[in-house]
C-alpha cells in the first residue's frame, strides 16, 4: 500500500494541465468526495499498528502535493487566461489600420509652402490675437481710415486694441520689425472676419501672405514670382494683373489666372470668361516700412495674399466653403489618396 501512495505522489509531480478542465478532473480524481485520497483514508482503518504511522504520514503528504498542484495550475492558467485577454493572440494577423486624411486646407497650404520654399521663401508665424497697431495702424491704416470698414472685426472684450487678426498681414508687420531687409517669407495662418456665413464666405478661414524686401525690388519682379506661383500650383500660364487698392500696398492690383473655357465647369467658375481672380498684390507702401523700421528710401519690397480655401475650391472643385468646416468623413475621405 505504501508503494501505491509513493507512486501516486510521483504521478501527481508529473502531472500537467493546458486547461482549467482538466485540472478539474484533476482535483475530483485525488481530492474529490469519492476521490483517490477518500479511499485511502478509508483503507486507514485496515494498517497494522506498527505501519499507521509510516502510512498517515504517506497519505498527508499525497494530499498536500495534490492541493498544491491543484493551486499552481490554476494560478498558472488564470494569469495566462488574463495576459491573453489584455493583449490578444499575439500570433493573429493584426486588423488592417485604417489610414487617416489630410484636410483639404492643409493639402493646400502645405503645396503653397512648398511652392514658395523653392524660391528661398521662409515660413513665419504669428498670434491670432492681436493688437490694433500690428494688424492695422503699421499697415497704413490709422484710427478712422475708411478703409478699416472693409474688413469687420471681432474685438476681445469691448477691448478696441485687442482683436482677432483679419489678415497675416499683421504677421508681416511682426517679422519685419525683427528682421533686417533682405526679407523673403510667407506668412500662412487663419484669420477672422465678422462677416455672414454662405456658400461662399465664412466668419473664420485662413491665408497665405508673402513679402519680400530688398534693394531693387520692381513689380516685375512681383510678376514673375506669381507667374511661376501659378505654373506650379495650377498649371496655368497666363495671367493678368488689374489695377486695385489696398491701403499697405502701392501700386496695388488684383491677380487673375486664365482658367479656359473647355468645360462646363469652367464656363460656370469663371462666368464665361475665362478667367479667375485668386489674390491680391503690390509694392509695399513706404510708410508700411517706416512703421516697421525700415529705410524706404533704400529698401523696396512686394506682398501678395491669397485665401487657402478660395483656392482649394478651385483645385478640388468644392461648391460650399462650409464644407471645410463641417468634418463631413464622407467628405474629408475623399482626400486619403490625395498626397
Amino acid at each position: 500500500m505504501l508503494d501505491k501512495i509513493k507512486e501516486l505522489i510521483g504521478d501527481v509531480q508529473a502531472f500537467t494541465a493546458s486547461t482549467q478542465n482538466e485540472v478539474e478532473a484533476f482535483r475530483i480524481k485525488y481530492l474529490g468526495s469519492k476521490g483517490l485520497l477518500k479511499e485511502l483514508f478509508a483503507e486507514f482503518k485496515n494498517v497494522t499498528p506498527d505501519a499507521r504511522k509510516e502510512f498517515g504520514q504517506s497519505l498527508n503528504s499525497l494530499k498536500k502535493a495534490a492541493e498544491d498542484k491543484v493551486a499552481k495550475l490554476t494560478d498558472a492558467l488564470e494569469n495566462t487566461t488574463s495576459k491573453h485577454s489584455f493583449y490578444g493572440d499575439l500570433t493573429r494577423p493584426s486588423e488592417p489600420i485604417e489610414l487617416g486624411s489630410r484636410h483639404p486646407i492643409s493639402l493646400v497650404k502645405n503645396k503653397i509652402i512648398d511652392v514658395f520654399n523653392r524660391i528661398g521663401f521662409t515660413v513665419s508665424e504669428g498670434p491670432e490675437i492681436e493688437d490694433d497697431w500690428h494688424n492695422f495702424t503699421a499697415l497704413n491704416l490709422p484710427e478712422y481710415h475708411p478703409a478699416r470698414d472693409m474688413q469687420d472685426t471681432f474685438f476681445i472684450e469691448q477691448n478696441p486694441d485687442i482683436l482677432l487678426r483679419t489678415h497675416t498681414s499683421s504677421v508681416q508687420v511682426r517679422y519685419m520689425e525683427e528682421h533686417t531687409p533682405p526679407i523673403r517669407t510667407i506668412s500662412p495662418g487663419r484669420v477672422f472676419r465678422n462677416e455672414d456665413i454662405s456658400a461662399r464666405a465664412h466668419c473664420i478661414f485662413h491665408q497665405v501672405e508673402g513679402l519680400y524686401i530688398d534693394t531693387d525690388v520692381s513689380f516685375a519682379d512681383l510678376k514673375q514670382t506669381l507667374l511661376y506661383f501659378t505654373k506650379e500650383m495650377f498649371g496655368k500660364s497666363k495671367i493678368r494683373l488689374r489695377p486695385s487698392y489696398f491701403p499697405f500696398t502701392e501700386p496695388s492690383a488684383e491677380v487673375d489666372i486664365y482658367w479656359g473655357l473647355e468645360t462646363e465647369t469652367d464656363y460656370k467658375i469663371t462666368k464665361g470668361t475665362g478667367w479667375l481672380e485668386i489674390m491680391g498684390c503690390g509694392m509695399v507702401d513706404p510708410n508700411v516700412l517706416k512703421n516697421a523700421n525700415i529705410d524706404p528710401t533704400k529698401y523696396s519690397g512686394y506682398a501678395f495674399g491669397m485665401g487657402i480655401e478660395r483656392i482649394a475650391m478651385l483645385l478640388y472643385q468644392i461648391p460650399d466653403i462650409r464644407m471645410f468646416y463641417e468634418n463631413d468623413k464622407r467628405f474629408l475621405e475623399q482626400f486619403k489618396s490625395v498626397i
